[in-house]
C-alpha cells in the first residue's frame, strides 16, 4: 500500500506541461461579426458603386445607410441615402479582416480597441484588398469594425431565461488587444507615429 501511496504522490507533484493544462473552451475569444462600412456622402450613382464594391468583396447584398438629419454644410438631407453597410459572419469574415489588416501591415492604435472588447479601422482604397481596379467605378475607402465574442454570450440575447453575461466572462480591451497580437502577431501602438 505504501507502494501504491507513493506512485499517486508522484502522479500529483509530476511537472505539467502547457499541452497538458486545461483551457477552458469557453473562455475563447472569436470573431461575431465584421461589419464593413463605406460612407460616400451623397445618394445617387456613387453610392451604388460603392455598393457594387461591397457586393464585389463580400458576394452579399449590402444595406443602405440614411441620414438621420439634413446638414446644408455637407448638402445631405434628411432620410437621404448616404452609405452601405454589410455584415459578414463566420470564415469569410476572418479571410476579408485578414485582408484589410495586411493593407494595415498589422498595426493598430491601443485607441482603435472599445473598452467592450470590439476593434475598428479604415482602410483609403480598396483596391489594396485585392479587387482590380476598375476605372467606371472608381476608388473608394471603408471602415472595418470586427465584434469579438466568447461561447455564452447568447444568453444575454435569447428569447427564454434572458439573463446578463457576467462580468468575468465579459470581454475587456486588454482581451481584444492580446487576441489581436496572439492570432494575427499585430501590433499596437500608444500613437500614431
Amino acid at each position: 500500500t505504501t507502494e501504491r501511496i507513493l506512485s499517486s504522490q508522484e502522479k500529483e507533484t509530476s511537472p505539467i506541461t502547457m499541452s497538458e493544462a486545461k483551457v477552458n473552451p469557453m473562455r475563447k475569444i472569436k470573431v461575431d461579426k465584421l461589419i464593413l462600412n463605406c460612407c460616400v456622402g451623397e445618394s445617387g450613382d456613387r453610392l451604388t458603386r460603392a455598393a457594387r464594391v461591397l457586393e464585389q468583396l463580400t458576394g452579399q447584398q449590402p444595406v443602405y445607410s440614411k441620414a438621420r438629419y439634413t446638414l446644408r454644410s455637407f448638402g445631405i438631407r434628411r432620410n437621404e441615402k448616404i452609405a452601405v453597410h454589410v455584415t459578414v459572419r463566420g470564415e469569410k469574415a476572418l479571410e476579408i479582416l485578414e485582408r484589410g489588416l495586411k493593407v494595415k501591415e498589422y498595426e493598430l492604435l491601443q485607441q482603435n480597441f472599445s473598452d467592450t472588447g470590439n476593434f475598428g479601422f479604415g482602410i483609403n482604397e480598396h483596391i489594396d484588398l485585392g479587387i482590380k481596379y476598375d476605372p467606371t467605378t472608381g476608388i473608394y475607402g471603408m471602415d472595418f469594425f470586427v465584434c469579438l465574442t466568447r461561447p455564452g454570450a447568447r444568453v444575454a440575447k435569447r428569447k427564454a431565461r434572458q439573463t446578463r453575461v457576467g462580468f468575468n466572462h465579459k470581454i475587456t480591451k486588454d482581451d481584444a488587444i492580446k487576441w489581436f497580437q496572439d492570432k494575427f502577431e499585430g501590433v499596437v501602438l500608444a500613437k500614431a507615429i
